[in-house]
């Protein structure tokens, strides 16, 4: 029996293992849960943290919630900075703390930093496993291909305590084991020393050169969020003729400088004009639709994340790959990874994720719809007592309802709130399946208006209709809230894709002005219309490329990760809002106020 067999027949038995661990786990959820809390519980029983609230070994659920407060990042900032500087006590985890993932939420403007273990990061990687079991399901033999997944790293930092603060995808990519078994039999078509190179432009680079060397044993292509494998496509219309040359004289790019990669890279690339001739001529064409079909024709599925603010993307993911199932496979963050989408092959709109109790202790804050809109709480504020009595348990959530996500985990965060809000969608076996609605609220305010991401993407959704008839399309977006005016007003920016033949009447454009307004809640159309305390939202249209300078700024200036980064929807960063300002080619306010109907209690339409 040759490798390829061996490794075929030992994937076939780890994918029928965790098939059944998964059925396993979804059937006795609670008791499951009842386990996760009383292993947390006893292995950090002595803890720092836990001492101070007098649990006194008490591992029972009852307990648990009647002495452990629902907390914030911010509530236990003081000892993760104590353990940053060095302190090895057990303070928050029994295990010593291994390293920090630097998640890409921030804490008065800086990343948080989530103290994280050796266990904690095997039991990431075996979630892993689990999720390349489902698709195994769904897309059989895709051992036999390779996937084409565009991977970055970000450069790592030290605590003056002299531990490890990074990205968890960094983490993972430069993880020894990674790396080895990565080079051994790659399911991959990027070298390990193009995903660990820092510069962004040379990893890219090499990347999509390998992946278009490789590209009739294609299978899968795709990269953590939407955001970033777009960028990816427009880095192939902007640089193909160069892709090309290099595959046709079998010679890199002099841009490429870096000798683990050159070296890497020339393993695999050999002269062939014939493939260089294909690529040419269908990067060439007038229309750049179905372009990942039409390069890599093996391709089954695209994975990534197109949930939450990734969903805007959907249109042109649609555009580029022809219609191929869009699969976001996994729900995750850097505090703890939660579920798994055990059926890839629904529609983007209907995704919803199975939570695998064995990751952590899960809890769930009810959030209350008022007669106007989502009346949910504010994310940062802290909870009382009533609010903390209110929380339920992963097993007697409702259908339809909306939660925010509340987790223990055994790496040391107790009822930490991670910022989420969820809707119960469904079941597997006795497992709730949870549509993704936000993360925390993105808040455009002026006067007692505010609104959130979520309300936000609707608008502009509702408000992008009107482009259709003239082939255009909004490819970004981000907003914020200008108070220099007087009134203050909401400002947005886009950046659209118009046919070279079309041309968009100002008018239409001052119509989607005017549609946004429409579909934002009534506290702010009563602040337009009758109060006027809110001037007439305005519309920047900026140039082609501008939010590939964003990324670019904040990937270079601010410390982003280019995997992780996605557009934010409200900027206030100053030199954020002049870089989108000094590309401003033209501006639209809306014509008129929007209706609004005194003493209306009725909900917004498109909620």
């Amino acid at each position: 029996m040759d490798t390829v067999q061996v490794l075929e027949r030992n994937m076939a038995e780890e994918n029928k293992k965790n098939i059944e661990l998964i059925e396993e786990v979804t059937t006795n959820v609670d008791e499951v849960q009842k386990r996760v809390l009383h292993e947390i519980l006893t292995r950090n029983a002595n803890v720092e943290y836990l001492q101070r609230l007098n649990l006194n070994d008490h591992t029972d659920r009852e307990t648990f919630k009647k002495s452990v407060p629902v907390i914030t990042y911010e509530d236990i900032q003081p000892d993760i900075n104590r353990i940053a500087d060095g302190d090895t006590s057990p303070i928050l985890c029994s295990q010593p703390i291994s390293e920090f993932i630097s998640s890409t939420g921030t804490s008065g403007g800086e990343n948080k930093l989530i103290p994280t273990t050796e266990e904690e990061l095997r039991r990431k990687s075996q979630f892993g496993g689990l999720v390349m079991s489902v698709m195994s399901q769904f897309f059989p033999d895709l051992e036999k291909g390779k996937g084409m997944y565009f991977m970055f790293i970000k450069s790592e930092a030290k605590t003056p305590g002299g531990l490890l603060a990074r990205t968890y995808l960094t983490s993972f990519y430069k993880n020894s084991h990674f790396s080895s078994s990565y080079n051994h039999v790659s399911q991959y078509t990027s070298p390990i020393e193009a995903i660990l190179c820092l510069d962004s432009y040379q990893s890219m680079y090499s990347q999509m050169l390998c992946g278009l060397c490789h590209n009739r044993v294609v299978v899968h292509v795709g990269s953590v969020f939407a955001s970033a494998f777009i960028r990816a496509m427009r880095f192939l219309e902007d640089h193909w003729s160069l892709l090309c040359n290099d595959i046709r004289t079998g010679t890199i790019n002099n841009k490429i400088t870096d000798p683990k990669v050159i070296d890497a890279v020339m393993e695999i690339l050999k002269p062939d004009s014939e493939l260089a001739d294909f690529i040419e001529a269908e990067c060439s064409k007038d229309s750049w639709q179905g372009i990942i079909t039409r390069l890599w024709p093996n391709t089954k599925y695209v994975d990534l994340v197109v949930t939450g603010a990734m969903s805007q993307y959907i249109p042109m993911l649609d555009y580029y790959c022809n219609s191929l199932p869009l699969v976001s496979t996994k729900y995750a963050s850097s505090e703890c990874f939660f579920g798994i989408n055990l059926n890839p092959l629904c529609k983007p709109s209907e995704v919803s994720y199975t939570l695998i109790p064995t990751m952590g202790y899960f809890e769930f804050l009810p959030i209350h719809r008022s007669n106007e809109f989502i009346d949910s709480i504010s994310i940062p504020t802290p909870l009382n007592e009533k609010d903390e009595q209110q929380l339920i348990d992963l097993v007697d959530v409702k259908i339809g309802q909306e939660y925010e996500l509340i987790v223990t985990t055994y790496s040391g965060l107790y009822r930490y709130r991670v910022g989420d809000v969820l809707r119960v969608a469904g079941y597997k076996n006795n497992a709730p399946q949870f549509n993704f609605i936000r993360r925390e609220n993105v808040i455009l305010s002026i006067d007692f208006d505010k609104t959130n991401e979520f309300d936000l993407q609707i608008a502009v959704n509702n408000a992008a209709n009107n482009l259709m008839p003239f082939d255009a399309r909004v490819v970004d977006y981000t907003s914020y809230a200008d108070t220099a005016t007087i009134p203050g007003h909401y400002v947005l920016f886009w950046e659209l894709s118009i046919n070279a033949s079309a041309t968009i009447p100002p008018s239409i454009l001052q119509d989607c002005c005017l549609t946004i307004e429409e579909s934002l809640d009534s506290v702010y159309r009563q602040g337009r219309t009758s109060d006027k305390s809110i001037g007439p939202l305005e519309i920047r249209i900026v140039e082609t490329g501008t939010f590939d300078k964003l990324m670019d700024y904040c990937c270079t200036s601010l410390g982003a990760s280019i995997s992780q980064y996605k557009t934010p929807r409200c900027v206030k960063f100053a030199p954020l809002v002049e870089l989108l300002n000094s590309r401003v080619v033209s501006s639209y306010f809306s014509p008129v106020c929007p209706k609004w109907v005194p003493g209306s209690k009725q909900w917004n339409n498109t909620n």
